[in-house]
């Protein structure tokens, strides 16, 4: 199951009196990831290599160190700690000592890695799209249930009649809520899928 970050870490080292700084968060676009980078590049710094992915899609940069140095072995560490919608930056200050390419590969991945590692996780959760429309007075209940499995509620509209509700849920748990929201309203709550877009 892959997992996104609960929010932005850091991990810190030095080798070989290089200077390095890991900076990792969760994101949601790939212009996320890039506003991520740009505000949190040290210009300052000798290089600022970065690597994000987010499904399907996936960028990364060797920021003038030699070409699949840098980037690729981030990108590796984040497929290698099974991560999606993250993004990392990894910022060198030069000490005056070359690495060579191994162990610039070493350097940056495994910063990336070790940051990832100690980060806290969340497991990544495939939902629909659903609505329903409740009464007033069966609100609370509905938002106890839909937490219950681990839903979100995305929208809610209060209307002259009750409230119309926009949630997301894993699939699996779909005939569950289905069956307590039928219950707990005399089978006028139903749940309706959204088509996707």
């Amino acid at each position: 199951m892959p997992f996104t970050l609960a929010g932005p870490c850091e991990y810190r080292e030095e080798i070989r009196k290089s200077r390095f700084i890991t900076l990792a968060a969760p994101i949601t676009s790939a212009a996320q990831a890039q506003a991520f980078i740009e505000q949190h590049s040290d210009l300052n710094a000798t290089h600022n290599c970065w690597a994000w992915k987010l499904a399907d899609h996936y960028r990364s940069s060797d920021d003038g160190e030699p070409g699949g140095t840098a980037g690729r072995p981030i990108l590796a560490a984040i497929e290698a700690q099974d991560c999606d919608q993250v993004v990392v930056l990894v910022i060198r200050w030069y000490g005056g000592i070359q690495l060579g390419t191994g162990g610039l590969a070493r350097a940056y991945g495994g910063g990336a890695n070790k940051c990832l590692q100690q980060a806290e996780r969340l497991p990544l959760i495939h939902r629909v799209q659903l609505s329903c429309t409740c009464s007033f007075s069966e609100l609370t209940l509905v938002k106890v249930r839909l937490a219950e499995l681990h839903g979100l509620l995305e929208n809610e509209t209060f209307t002259a009649n009750g409230v119309e509700l926009q949630i997301a849920l894993g699939p699996e748990h779909f005939d569950i809520l289905q069956r307590q929201l039928a219950d707990l309203s005399r089978g006028r709550i139903l749940l309706q899928r959204l088509e996707d877009d």
